[in-house]
């Protein structure tokens, strides 16, 4: 019993230290995140009566000749919105009076649809109450490029039949995938993208989806990116602890980016 016992109290010191930081890194943040969260959707308000109008980000079609390509992300609504957020792609062809919008939603599953919508729609509309950032932007001949790229992209896409909130595949799980198959896009997803490291087709080592480094992740569940857009990157349970030095900020689940805000136009806008 002794034996067993000094065994026991060793093992309990020796991840004394690990235990700690997953509390700080990773329950603590997501706590608070989740408790923000909670507070803020106290008024109890219904899916259907969310907003989901423009937010006037994205360039007026009537008055941008030339072509556009911006990258979306907004909290998820309720809850789920503790932990993650949407992410979308919009273009707009050169001379085109319209947006098209190309993303991943679940329910359309149950429809006997494909969850991969691509189709014309509002490029920065507020997701269920949420306002969207803008990740991404160009213009121009650089943008018109892309879009025929991005749209090839999204027919590749391996889970159309498929849709798992956590770890994946999910909406970001898909924005990931077509990020990594037209790198030119420097996409820096972000940490609270819940599924961008559930790698297609069972893989353990893949780029990073900004196409500058790499990643190994174990099914989205645990892993780890080194690039030059993501910084370093510590995915757990699907929460990611990370360090970013261009420009330097921490990233924290449940929270998200602290430190100097990433412009969308930087390093990502070319006209």
């Amino acid at each position: 019993m002794r034996r067993i016992w000094k065994l026991l109290t060793g093992t309990a010191r020796r991840l004394r230290w690990p235990a700690t930081a997953f509390v700080v890194l990773f329950l603590l943040p997501t706590a608070i995140g989740l408790g923000g969260r909670t507070i803020g959707e106290a008024r109890g308000m219904n899916w259907w009566e969310a907003r989901n109008d423009t937010t006037h980000q994205a360039p007026d079609p009537a008055a941008t000749p030339e072509a556009v390509l911006e990258v979306y992300a907004a909290r998820a609504f309720g809850w789920r919105g503790a932990f993650g957020v949407h992410t979308w792609i919009a273009s707009k062809a050169a001379g085109a009076d319209h947006y098209i919008r190309y993303e991943v939603i679940g329910w359309r599953l149950y429809r006997g649809q494909s969850a991969v919508a691509v189709r014309p729609g509002v490029p920065d509309g507020h997701w269920f109450g949420s306002r969207p950032d803008k990740l991404m932007s160009r213009r121009g001949p650089a943008a018109e490029a892309l879009i025929a790229e991005v749209q090839a992209a999204a027919t590749r896409y391996p889970y159309p039949d498929q849709y798992r909130v956590w770890p994946g595949p999910n909406s970001n799980t898909f924005i990931a995938f077509v990020a990594r198959e037209v790198p030119e896009l420097g996409l820096d997803l972000p940490a609270l993208a819940i599924g961008k490291d559930y790698l297609p087709d069972g893989r353990v080592i893949d780029t990073a989806p900004s196409g500058t480094r790499y990643q190994l992740s174990l099914g989205g569940l645990a892993g780890l990116t080194v690039a030059r857009e993501e910084g370093l990157e510590l995915n757990l349970l699907g929460l990611t602890f990370g360090l970013d030095a261009t420009p330097p900020a921490l990233k924290l689940p449940g929270i998200g980016r602290l430190g100097m805000p990433r412009s969308a136009a930087e390093g990502s806008e070319a006209k």
